[in-house]
Formats: structure tokens, C-alpha cells, sequence
């Protein structure tokens, strides 16, 4: 027997949420011990999530398999990427994954009963995780499982997008109220108009009563817009570490009640995984709401000694330099914004560089009303296809491959540039980036 139960495609966190679900109402259907649920849906939510990580987006396949007599769930995760390169040294059984690179394979192949990997170069990875049904399962055959996959096409408020679903249509429901109101408001304000001819004693109330009014509208705009970023952010980046997190601490409990200590003890490290990616994040989803909302006061800025200062305090591995022009301007300007500014793309050209012995340039030259500054790699470069994504809030590029990447850095640079009035944009064609942003001359 092998027969196809269930596919969902792997695009964003939210279908790695999804994915982790189904996997634990497979194996609830399959008859398998709560500890084994447990331990076989972290492993796969963690492959799914080196998908999105190395590649940006994959397919998972739930399958049940019968070999020799006995039944086998199965979870068949592809991606179309680049392949992994070291995977022989990944599956080898004296490998000791460090620093993060390979962590999520070599743990979730110890969560399964049998993990197989097979990755081409340029034709992408496919990875099989199996977890054997128990003798005493439920009944399970061609009609059953067929009766399974009816219920994922027809369940209602499973997945995690019925959620967003539900706080857009909430969202829209405000937006109307808001609109009926504002026809309201401008009804008034016509009322007030026309009375405002009658009665000219009274224009100069009226109209600081309207400037009040656009102010308010302006804030409330403001409010909205913060708010509706960090319940995105509630909902979409912290739901899934949260839900490995849960699945990582039950795995490891369940090894020390077993009294398997070395087992445990192998989990630790991706639980320290998730934590610095949780970490990562709300540090800079506070960075980026703080942006333009603090009182920062200017002083006198020699951009040469600050570039240089951040760029000491990066992780450089040996053999990158980092030039930085000698004619890098003194401004009068606030510190931490162009701290805030270089920080982002100096860090990210290093950490997206692709060649052991990379360049980084940082230039500037004056232009009319403003200095222009870029800030050049000769790294792999941006498809021009993702050069506007890149600035938006919770999006990295397809190839990004750290765990601590948020998708906020660069959305901070372009709040900081519309806070100053200036520009923020890539140039990339071929190999290379150039990372430029305009600063207005103090008037």
C-alpha cells in the first residue's frame, strides 16, 4: 500500500504552522503515542522550515506507506534550490553540526524512525521522514484514508490563514465604520461652513477646531498602521517559534521521563535555535517601532569614525576588507539613525556574501541639497525581481541562509529615510549589490 493522504505548499510561516498540524493529526489518526506525535511533527515543521529559510518555498506530501507488513507515515518534504552541498558530512553519523549550519537535519533525524535525504545540485532536496504505526492502530485502509483526506479538503478553521482571514474581515468592518463616520464628519464640517458665513466671529475657532481635527486623523493613521504591523507580527513571525519551542520542551521531557539523557540532550541545541530566532525578532520589531517616534537630538557626526566604528564591532570572517572612503562627510544629524542605517547594510552585506574573501565599499558623494552614500558588495547580488521586496517589512530574498534573519533591517532604513525626507534603493545587475540612500544637507 502506498497512498497519497494530504499536499500543502510551503510559501511562508504560516504553512509551516499548518504543516506541523497536520502532521500531528496524522499520527492522532495513525494510533501513535502522544510523545511520538510530538517528536515527528517537530521534525518536520523543522525541515519545513529550512525550506523557507535556504530556498523560500517547497512542497510536503503526506503519504502512508506499507513495507514488509508494516505501516509507515510518512512525510515527503521537496524543494526546487540549489541542493546541499556537504550532505554526505551532514548524514554521516560522526557529524557534529556547529554554529547552526546543518543543526535542523542532523536533529530532526534523530526524531524519526527512518530519515532519508537525497540533494542534487541545481535540482533541489528531497527529504523522506517515516515514523512506524504501532500493531495496535486503528484501522487503516484505501477507504480510511480516503475518509482523511475528504476531512483536510472540507475542515473548516484549521488552518492558520482562517485566523487572518477573520481579523481582515474585522479589519475591514472598522475601516467601514471609520468611512461612515468621516462622511458624517464632513457632513458637519459643510454645516459648519455655512453657519461659518453667518456667524465670521466664530472662523477663527472653526478653523483651528478643522486643524485639530486633521491632526488627530494624521495620529490616529499613524496608530493604526503601528498597530496593524505588530499584530502581523503576533500572528505571523511568533506563532510558529512559539509552537517549536512547545514541541522541542514536550520531546525533551519526553526523553528525560525515558530516561534517555543523551537524546535530550541532542534537542537542546535547536531549542536554542528558536530562542535567538525569537530574539532576533523582537529586538528588531522594537527597532523598527521606535523609528521616528523618539525625540533625537542632532550633534556634530564624523560619518568616516562611525562607519568605522561599526564596522570594527562586526563578525568579519578572515580574508573580507572593508574599504571606506576617505572623503566620507561631517554632519550635523542624529547619531543613531546613520548608526541604525550603516549597521543594516554593512551586517547584511556580510552575512549574504557568498565568497570567503569578499569586498565591501563604503562611498559618498554631494549632491544638490543632500549627500549621497552607498554602500557596495561584490557578493552574489539581488534579482532585480526582489530589489523593491527587499525594503518591506518581514521579507528576505529566496536565498537567505542564517536563522537570525528577520526581514526588518532593511524596512528600518527605509522608515529612517521617509522620517529624514530622503531616498533608500539597490542597484544590482549581475553579481554585486550597491546599497544607496540620500541625506538632506542641515538647512
Amino acid at each position: 500500500m502506498d497512498l497519497h493522504i494530504t499536499t500543502i505548499k510551503l510559501q511562508n510561516e504560516l504553512d509551516v504552522v499548518l504543516a506541523y498540524k497536520r502532521t500531528m493529526q496524522l499520527s492522532e489518526f495513525s494510533g501513535l503515542p502522544v510523545a511520538s506525535q510530538t517528536k515527528f511533527a517537530t521534525a518536520v515543521s523543522e525541515i519545513c522550515r529550512n525550506v523557507l529559510e535556504h530556498v523560500g518555498e517547497g512542497i510536503i506530501r503526506f503519504n502512508m506507506l506499507e513495507t514488509r507488513g508494516i505501516l509507515l507515515l510518512e512525510a515527503l518534504v521537496t524543494d526546487r534550490g540549489r541542493g546541499i552541498p556537504n550532505v554526505h558530512d551532514i548524514l554521516d553519523r560522526k557529524y557534529t553540526p556547529s554554529g547552526g549550519k546543518g543543526q535542523g537535519i542532523y536533529s530532526s533525524r534523530k526524531l524519526v524512525d527512518y530519515f532519508f535525504l537525497d540533494s542534487d545540485f541545481e535540482k533541489g532536496t528531497r527529504v523522506r521522514l517515516q515514523k512506524r504505526i504501532p500493531a495496535n492502530h486503528p484501522p487503516i485502509n484505501k477507504a480510511i484514508i480516503q475518509g482523511w483526506a475528504d476531512y483536510f479538503n472540507n475542515e473548516s478553521e484549521i488552518s492558520p490563514y482562517a485566523e487572518i482571514k477573520r481579523q481582515n474581515m474585522q479589519l475591514i468592518e472598522l475601516m467601514e465604520q471609520l468611512r461612515v463616520r468621516t462622511i458624517e464628519a464632513e457632513f458637519q464640517l459643510q454645516e459648519i461652513q455655512h453657519l461659518n458665513q453667518e456667524l465670521q466671529t466664530s472662523n477663527h475657532e472653526i478653523n483651528a477646531l478643522l486643524q485639530e481635527r486633521d491632526t488627530k486623523n494624521k495620529q490616529l493613521e499613524r496608530v493604526n498602521k503601528t498597530l496593524d504591523e505588530f499584530a502581523h507580527t503576533i500572528t505571523h513571525d511568533l506563532k510558529a517559534p512559539l509552537q517549536n519551542l512547545i514541541g522541542l520542551s514536550e520531546a525533551v521531557t519526553d526523553y528525560l521521563e525515558e530516561g534517555s539523557k543523551d537524546d535530550a540532550v541532542g534537542v537542546m541545541p535547536m531549542v536554542l535555535l528558536q530562542v535567538k530566532r525569537m530574539e532576533h525578532l523582537i529586538t528588531d520589531v522594537l527597532a523598527y517601532s521606535l523609528t521616528g517616534r523618539q525625540q533625537v537630538q542632532k550633534k556634530l557626526i564624523s560619518v568616516g569614525d562611525l562607519v568605522t566604528t561599526i564596522a570594527s564591532a562586526l563578525t568579519v570572517p578572515n580574508g573580507f576588507e572593508i574599504h571606506i572612503s576617505d572623503n566620507l562627510p561631517v554632519l550635523v544629524a542624529e547619531e543613531i539613525y546613520l548608526q541604525q542605517i550603516f549597521s543594516n547594510l554593512l551586517s547584511n552585506a556580510v552575512k549574504y556574501h557568498d565568497l570567503p574573501n569578499g569586498k565591501i565599499w563604503v562611498t559618498a558623494f554631494q549632491q544638490n541639497g543632500h549627500w549621497e552614500f552607498v554602500v557596495e558588495d561584490n557578493g552574489p547580488g539581488i534579482p532585480a525581481q526582489d530589489q523593491e521586496k527587499v525594503f518591506e517589512l518581514f521579507e528576505t530574498t529566496s536565498d537567505v541562509n542564517h536563522p537570525d534573519s528577520t526581514g526588518i533591517g532593511l524596512a528600518i532604513v527605509r522608515k529612517i529615510m521617509e522620517e529624514k525626507g530622503g531616498r533608500v534603493w539597490v542597484h544590482s545587475d549581475g553579481r554585486g549589490t550597491a546599497m544607496h540612500f540620500t541625506w538632506p544637507l542641515e538647512k
